[in-house]
C-alpha cells in the first residue's frame, strides 16, 4: 500500500468511516427491530399536566389542573380486575399526578376516572407518623406493563408491585433497621367509603373489605413475615385506617400477596391461591411481561420514529386496561341487584360506551373477540334485570357496539335476547334513552327555553342526544336487517335521518330547537355547554357528526364546496380563550382533540374527495397533541378509558372505523412504512405505505386498486394486504 499518497489515504479513511457509520446504523436498526412492543410502552405518558395554553385554548383559572391524560403508571394485565398503582392525590382522576412528590398509598383498582382506587396499602418506616405520606422522585421510579417500582425516600423503603388478573404482589425492601409496619388506609378511596373492616386470620394472614357506594371490595392477604399486632384508628369509619406491625424476622424484604373479589373474602382467597399461590414476585412479573408482549406484538410496525413507536405501543397498551373484569376465578360475580351468580362467562364492567364506542370497542372486537363476547353477555345480564341494555353516560351506544361486534363475526352470545332489549331501548320510555317518546313524536329532542344559559346549565343536551340517537337508530337498523325484521329495519333507518331535524340551514350548524319547533335564540355557535343543547361540546364540534350519512350531511351544507369551506373553518377559526369548559381542551381551531364529540371530523374531507386535507390534520394531531410538554408525557385531553389512545392507534395504522357499526374501515396513510396486524384466528393483515409522501394516489387491496377509501373487515377474517400508494 502506498501510504504516502494523501488522496489514497483520504479515500481509504472515507471508506473506513463510511463502513463504520453504516455498521453503526445497521447495529442501531438491529437493536430497534429487536425491541418488542412491550419495550416501547411508557406507562407515565398521560400522567403529566397539560400546561401549553395554545393547546389548552385558554388560561386555566388559578389552581386548576386541566383534565388531560388522567392515566396511571401502575401494574395491571389486559382488562384485569386488579390495577395496583401509586396514589399521590385522591379525587384527581387516576390518583397519580406526575408533578407531585409524595405517595399516599398503593391502591388496587383504577380506571383514570375519579372513581375506584380501592384498598390503599403503604409500607411505613419505624419513625413514620400520621398523616402518612412518603416522598419520592422520578429518578428512583420505574414502570412497565405489569410492573411498578419506586423508592420511598424518607421511609428508605424500595417498593416493587406486580399483578395477576385478580391479585397483586407487593415487595418492600426496608433499608433501615427498626420496626416494619404496613398501613391499610381502608377509610380512603377516590369515592366516599361508607364502612370497612380488617381482621387477622392467622399469624401471617389478613382479610377484610371496603364498602364504596354499591361496591363491596373484599381482600385476602398473606405476608412472609409474622404479624405482631394491628392498631386501628376510627375502625370502620371514613378516613379510618389500620397499621400492621410485623415481628422482626431479621430479613429486610417483606412480600405481601393480596387477592381481591367483589363477592367475598373466601373468593378473594381463592383468587389469590390459584393465581399467585407459592409463586415469587419475579414469577408473576415475568408472566405479566409475557402476557403483554404476546398481546402487543399482535401488531408489528416498521419505520417511523422511536417516539412514534413509543406513542403507538403506549396507546395500544392504554386501550386495553378498561373495561375491567369483575368475576372471580370460580366464575362468581355480583349482579346489579346484589345477587351472587355464576353464569359460565366472565363478568365485566360496562365498557364506558359514550367514551369508547367510536373506536376503542372496535379495537377490542378485533383484538380480543373472546373478551368482547363476555362483555356483551355482561350487558345482556344487566338488561335481563332492568329490561334495557345499559349505556354509559349518554346516548345508546350499546346498539353500535353489539351490532358492530355481530357484523364482525362475534356471535357466541344470545343475539335475539340482545336485539329484543335494544328494541326496548329504542322504543320504550323510562329506560336507556331519556326523552324517547318526544324523540319519536317530534323527530328531535327539544331544548328548554332558558334565559342566559351558561356552561353549567342543566338541560336535555337535546342536540347531542338527537344526533347520537339517530346514529344508534341506524346501528340498530343494521341489526334488525340481520334479524330479518324488516318492519323495525325500515322504521329505524327512517329515524336515523332525524339528524336533519336539528340542522339549521340559515346558520349551517346543528342547533337547539324548542318544543314548538323554533330555533333556540340567541345562539352562539362557539359557546361550550356540558348539557344545554350539547353534551360537552359547542355547535362547531357536533355539526359534522353523521357517521352513517356523510353524503346527506354534505348536501345539507349546500354541496361539497360549502362543506369544505365550513370544515376548513372548524380547524382554523380560533377558539375563544374566554370560553372555558374544563373537559373540553386540546384545540385546533374550534376542533377539540381533548374530548370525544368531534373525533370523526378530521376524516370528513374524505367525503368530498380531499383526503390530503384530512391527512394533514391527522398527522398534526398525532405529532403535536400526544406525548407533549416538557417531559413528553402530557396528552391534550382525558384518555377516557382508552378512547384517546385508541384514536391514536387507528390513525397511526392508517385505518379508522368511521362508522363503528359497519364492518369497514376508512384508509388513511400510516405513519409507519409497514404494519403487520395478526389476528387471534391466525390471519395477518399487512398494510404498506409506499411512495414517501402524505397524499394518496391509489389504495390497492390484494393487488387490485379499489374504488373509494374503505376496506372490508373481511381482510381481518381472511388475511390480506393493503398498499397505500402516495405521490
Amino acid at each position: 500500500m502506498n501510504t504516502k499518497n494523501p488522496i489514497l489515504i483520504i479515500g481509504l479513511l472515507f471508506i473506513f468511516f463510511s463502513c463504520s457509520s453504516q455498521e453503526r446504523a445497521e447495529s442501531m436498526k438491529s437493536q430497534s427491530t429487536n425491541k418488542s412492543g412491550y419495550d416501547y410502552v411508557n406507562t407515565f405518558i398521560g400522567t403529566a399536566p397539560l400546561l401549553d395554553e395554545e393547546i389548552i385554548g385558554y388560561t386555566p383559572p388559578k389552581d386548576w389542573r386541566v383534565w388531560a391524560g388522567l392515566t396511571y403508571p401502575g401494574a395491571s394485565l389486559p382488562n384485569a380486575l386488579v390495577q395496583v398503582s401509586p396514589i399521590t392525590e385522591y379525587g384527581s382522576g387516576a390518583g397519580y399526578e406526575y408533578e407531585d412528590n409524595e405517595i399516599l398509598g398503593f391502591t388496587h383498582t383504577n380506571k383514570g376516572h375519579w372513581n375506584l382506587c380501592n384498598i390503599p396499602v403503604l409500607p411505613l418506616s419505624s419513625n413514620a407518623v400520621a398523616p402518612f405520606k412518603a416522598t419520592f422522585n422520578h429518578e428512583e421510579e420505574n414502570s412497565a406493563p405489569g410492573y411498578y417500582q419506586v423508592k420511598l425516600q424518607d421511609y428508605n423503603i424500595n417498593v416493587r408491585l406486580t399483578s395477576s388478573l385478580r391479585a397483586a404482589v407487593h415487595e418492600y425492601e426496608f433499608m433501615d433497621s427498626g420496626e416494619k409496619r404496613i398501613l391499610f388506609d381502608l377509610g380512603t378511596a377516590n369515592n366516599r367509603v361508607s364502612t370497612w373492616e380488617i381482621e387477622k386470620v392467622s399469624s401471617n394472614e389478613l382479610k377484610g373489605f371496603q364498602q364504596v357506594g354499591g361496591d363491596k371490595i373484599h381482600f385476602y392477604a398473606t405476608l412472609d413475615s409474622e404479624i405482631k399486632g394491628i392498631e386501628s384508628t376510627n375502625q370502620g369509619e371514613r378516613d379510618g385506617y389500620s397499621v400492621i406491625t410485623l415481628n422482626d424476622s431479621g430479613k429486610s424484604t417483606v412480600t405481601l400477596k393480596i387477592g381481591l373479589s367483589y363477592v367475598s373474602t373466601e373468593n378473594a382467597k381463592e383468587n389469590l391461591d390459584r393465581e399467585i399461590g407459592e409463586k415469587s414476585f419475579d414469577d408473576i412479573m415475568n408472566e405479566g411481561k409475557k402476557t403483554w408482549t404476546e398481546f402487543l406484538d399482535q401488531i408489528q410496525v416498521e419505520g417511523g420514529s422511536e417516539k412514534e413507536k413509543e406513542m403507538f405501543y403506549t396507546s395500544l397498551y392504554r386501550s386495553f386496561l378498561w373495561p375491567a373484569l369483575r368475576s372471580d376465578i370460580n366464575g362468581e360475580f355480583v349482579d346489579i341487584e346484589g345477587k351472587v351468580r355464576n353464569e359460565g362467562f366472565r363478568y365485566y364492567t360496562k365498557p364506558s360506551l359514550w367514551d369508547t364506542y367510536r373506536n376503542k370497542v372496535v379495537l377490542l372486537e378485533i383484538m380480543r373477540p373472546d373478551v368482547t363476547t363476555d362483555i356483551i353477555k355482561s350487558l345482556i345480564n344487566r338488561g335481563e334485570i332492568t329490561g334495557f341494555i345499559p349505556t354509559f353516560f349518554h346516548g345508546d351506544h350499546a346498539a353500535s357496539f353489539i351490532t358492530g361486534a355481530y357484523k364482525r363475526g362475534i356471535r357466541d352470545f344470545d343475539v335475539q335476547k340482545a336485539y329484543k332489549l335494544l328494541l326496548n331501548n329504542a322504543y320504550k320510555e323510562g329506560g336507556t334513552r331519556p326523552h324517547i317518546k318526544e324523540y319519536i313524536e317530534l323527530g328531535y329532542i327539544s331544548t328548554p327555553e332558558i334565559k342566559d344559559p351558561n356552561t353549567e346549565t342543566k338541560a336535555k343536551a337535546g342536540v347531542s342526544k338527537t344526533l347520537e340517537f339517530a346514529y344508534d337508530d341506524y346501528s340498530l337498523s343494521l341489526l334488525a336487517e340481520e334479524m330479518k325484521d324488516s318492519e323495525h329495519q325500515k322504521d329505524l333507518f327512517a329515524r336515523s335521518m332525524n339528524y336533519k331535524n336539528v340542522f339549521d340551514k340559515k346558520t349551517n350548524f346543528m342547533r337547539g330547537r324548542l318544543e314548538n319547533g323554533d330555533w333556540v335564540s340567541p345562539f352562539n355557535a362557539e359557546y361550550p355547554y356540558y348539557e344545554y343543547m350539547y353534551r360537552e361540546a359547542n355547535a362547531w364540534q357536533v355539526s359534522f357528526y353523521t357517521p352513517h350519512d356523510m353524503p346527506g350531511l354534505v348536501e345539507l351544507y349546500g354541496g361539497k364546496e360549502k362543506f369544505e369551506e365550513k370544515l376548513d373553518s372548524l380547524f382554523s377559526y380560533k377558539w375563544n380563550p374566554k370560553h372555558i369548559a374544563r373537559n373540553v381542551s386540546g384545540f385546533m381551531g374550534q376542533y377539540s382533540q381533548g374530548n370525544q364529540p368531534a373525533h370523526e371530523a378530521p376524516f370528513s374531507y374524505y367525503f368530498i374527495d380531499k383526503p390530503e386535507k384530512s391527512q394533514a390534520i391527522i398527522d398534526k394531531l398525532l405529532s403535536d397533541y400526544y406525548g407533549i410538554g416538557e417531559e413528553g408525557l402530557a396528552l391534550s385531553g382525558m384518555d377516557d378509558a382508552g378512547e384517546m389512545s385508541s384514536w391514536y392507534v387507528f390513525s397511526a395504522l392508517g385505518l379508522y372505523p368511521f362508522s363503528p357499526s359497519d364492518p369497514e374501515y376508512l384508509v388513511t396513510i400510516p405513519i409507519f412504512d409497514s404494519v403487520t396486524w395478526n389476528t387471534t384466528d391466525g390471519k395477518s393483515l399487512k398494510i404498506q405505505n409506499e411512495g414517501g409522501t402524505r397524499k394518496v394516489k391509489d389504495i390497492r387491496v390484494n393487488g387490485n386498486v379499489i374504488d373509494g377509501y374503505f376496506i372490508s373487515h373481511d381482510l381481518f377474517k381472511n388475511g390480506g394486504e393493503v398498499i397505500v400508494e402516495t405521490n
